[in-house]
Order: structure tokens, then C-alpha cells, then sequence
């Protein structure tokens, strides 16, 4: 399928569009803009890594699977990000799987070439390696927050970072689904949905989910939302926006 390269560039990829020009137009040669289907495995754990992933309008969920099948989100990447972090610090595959959470589409570039460019250092090396620093502190704010904080303000953050990265308030979601990348009960995900529904803050109807009111539901989440915001914005040089705790 082929796709006019315009279309990405009204809503760039925020890692991309935070390059001086001379390096993006160094990859412009090697990116292709591919689209992204709902369940499309970008990666499976532990098998090589050959494309590196730059989102648009596009949600992927990084997981780990079980023994037993079961399986827990342990990073989602949106316009904020890549998807393919170990190509560039020094190996090609890893223990997680990455898949499409909500379609888009997406700049691809060999893991090869990503790889190269990286290694000529200056202000690609500087960005990603901030990048990666960021997503470590996404990391671990999220492992203190699972072990810490209730369901409920889980989901609202969980429902937050989604809305931020996909720069909207309504997207498509099911509880089934949610629970998975919780890593908790599908019982849990509706009884804490249901009280932010019955609280007015967000909409669940057939597989899709609105925000409605969105001061409310950063209100019920836990302090690791705002945390995390500001870490991404400090890393890589971006001003926070009026609104609270917007997302770069």
C-alpha cells in the first residue's frame, strides 16, 4: 500500500520533528510511511528486530507473555516515540512483543540503517539515548504505581497517557482488552470503569471510549501520570502546554 508522505507530516512524529533538519533529511532517504492494523506485530520476543517504528496517529503496546499465556503492558508508544529501542543499544531482540493497540500509521526505517546513524553519534545518539532515559523513568514510576495504587487510578492514568499520545479524548478500547494491558481481571477493569463512567468523566459504548471530563479524571489518577509527563518533557526539550499536564 503505498501513502503520501504529506499525510505524516501534518501530524509528525514528535521524536522525528525534534531533529535539526540536516539529520532528518540524513533519514529521509531510508523512512518509508507504512500503515499500522489493529493486532499487527511490529516485533516478537526474542527474534531479531529488522524495522524500527516512528508513530503517527497510532498506539502500540509493548507486553510481556506468561508461561501461561497471560500477558501485562509494560510500555505503550504513540507520536511520542519509537518502537525498536534495543536495535540501538547494542542488540536486536529482546524478552517483550510489540503490537498495534489503535491503527495509524507510521515511519519505518531499517533497524540497520537506524542503527548506523546512531552510531555517528551527535544529535540523533543525544535524542534517542533522552528518549530511552525517559521511557526507563516510565518504567519504574509504572512498576512502583502496580504495586502501589488502586485499580481505579491505574485506569485513569492508563486512560490519560492514551488520549495524550494519541492527541484525542475518544478512541477505540474494549475492558477486555484493558485488562489485559493492566494485567488484572476483566471484572476489575469494569467495576473501575464503572465508577469513572458514573463520576462523568469518561464514556464507554461498544468498544469505544470518550473523556469527558478530563480535570476530573487527572484528578482521580495517581501522581505517576503528572510524573511521567514532566520526565518526558525535561528529557527532550519540550514546553508543557497550558493545559494541565499536557503531554509535551
Amino acid at each position: 500500500m503505498s501513502l503520501d508522505k504529506s499525510l505524516f507530516q501534518q501530524q509528525p512524529n514528535k521524536l522525528l520533528a525534534a531533529l535539526p533538519a540536516s539529520d532528518y533529511e540524513r533519514l529521509t532517504p531510508h523512512l518509508k510511511l507504512v500503515p499500522l492494523s489493529v493486532g499487527q506485530i511490529l516485533y516478537q520476543a526474542a527474534e531479531p528486530i529488522t524495522q524500527v517504528y516512528f508513530p503517527d496517529k497510532a498506539v502500540v503496546s509493548i507486553v510481556t507473555t506468561m508461561e501461561d499465556g497471560s500477558t501485562a503492558e509494560v510500555g505503550i508508544v504513540s507520536n511520542e516515540g519509537m518502537v525498536g529501542i534495543p536495535v540501538i543499544l547494542g542488540d536486536n531482540t529482546t524478552t517483550t512483543t510489540a503490537f498495534v493497540q489503535i491503527a495509524g500509521v507510521a515511519m519505518q526505517i531499517s533497524a540497520d540503517v537506524l542503527r548506523n546513524e546512531f552510531n555517528r553519534g551527535g544529535a540523533i545518539q543525544k535524542l534517542l539515548l533522552c528518549y530511552v532515559q525517559a521511557i526507563y523513568s516510565e518504567l519504574a514510576q509504572g512498576a512502583a504505581c502496580n504495586r502501589l495504587h488502586t485499580l481505579e487510578e491505574r485506569l485513569a492514568r492508563w486512560l490519560l497517557t492514551v488520549s495524550e499520545r494519541l492527541e484525542s479524548e475518544d478512541f477505540p478500547l474494549t475492558h477486555e482488552f484493558i485488562s489485559q494491558m493492566l494485567g488484572v481481571r476483566r471484572s476489575g477493569v469494569t467495576v473501575a470503569a464503572s465508577t469513572l463512567s458514573r463520576a462523568g468523566m469518561i464514556s464507554y459504548q461498544r468498544g469505544h471510549i470518550r473523556i469527558l471530563n478530563r480535570e476530573d479524571l487527572e484528578a482521580t489518577s495517581c501522581e505517576c501520570y503528572q510524573v511521567i509527563q514532566n520526565e518526558f518533557a525535561r528529557l527532550l526539550g519540550k514546553k508543557p502546554s497550558n493545559r494541565a499536564r499536557k503531554f509535551f
